[in-house]
Formats: structure tokens, sequence, C-alpha cells
């Protein structure tokens, strides 16, 4: 189920249980996962894209395992807040990725994202086939740290 309003996809999260980041890139996409209160995001893995089934296949097997209830992909946004180039290619993944499994999904803002990981990579001191490998993985751990420190503030507002 793909739900846009972020408070419509807080509704549908079982308690205690983690949430999913992903950022979509051309190559890879990089995913993190909550922890189980959702307060931190963390980087855990990038899947090589191959074709669709293939890589729907890894991501949903990395769900289950860490028992994931709901997905955030990163909606790739121009600085405007138009949509970019490649929303309608996440958006297709949304709906493709909707057919295979009953977690909920919705979108966030990714910009600046993948320069705010590049930096804290740079800032790590690690070099640049090393950030080139774990790039999208810290873009999606900023991605769903950007949604739960949402979902926090709407948790806080609301009691």
């Amino acid at each position: 189920m793909i739900l846009t309003d972020i408070a419509e996809f807080a509704a549908l999260l079982k308690p205690n249980r983690a949430i999913c980041g992903l950022d979509l890139g051309d190559k890879t996409i990089g995913i993190a996962v909550s922890d189980l209160r959702r307060s931190v995001a963390t980087a855990i893995h990038t899947v090589r894209r191959v074709k669709f089934t293939q890589d729907a296949a890894e991501l949903l097997a990395v769900l289950t395992e860490r028992n994931v209830c709901g997905i955030i992909l990163g909606l790739p946004l121009n600085m405007d807040g138009s949509p970019g180039p490649r929303v309608q290619s996440t958006q297709a993944f949304a709906r493709n990725l909707e057919k295979l499994t009953p977690l909920p999904i919705t979108f966030w803002d990714e910009r600046l994202s993948t320069v705010a990981a590049e930096r804290a990579l740079i800032e790590a001191d690690m070099s640049r086939m090393r950030r080139r490998e774990v790039i999208d993985q810290v873009a999606a751990g900023y991605i769903l740290q950007g949604a739960l420190d949402r979902l926090t503030y709407m948790d806080k507002a609301d009691g």
C-alpha cells in the first residue's frame, strides 16, 4: 500500500518493529533500517541492481530478516521542490514493490541526502573507492533519519 501522507503511513506501522529507508540509484539500492524504537537509522546494505525481480527479491529478503514493518523511499525532488527527472522511476519502483509486499510504503524528500552522505564519508577520511561502495546505503540512512525525526515530532505533537 502506497501512502503519500506520512501520518497515514505512521498509523499503519506495527509497534516495536523497524522501518526501512531506501535510496534508489541507477546501479544500486541503498538500504538503511531503524532500531525498534524508531529513533536511529543505520545504513546496512547495498543491493547491486540487475533487474526488478532480482532486486526486489534481495530487498524483501533483507526486510524479512530485519522484521521491517514499513518502507520509506527517497523521492528525488529538484531543489525547488518540483519532481526531479527520476521521480517517475521511483514511483514505478514503489508500484511494482507494492505488488510483492503488504508493507506500507511512503516517500520522503531526499534532497541533499547524497551530498550529506558524501560529506560525512569524506570527513571520516574514507577512500574514494570505499565511498563509492557505501554512498547509497549512507544516503538511505539520511533519508530514513529525516523521516524518523518527523515521526518522532508527530508523536510528541500528538501526546
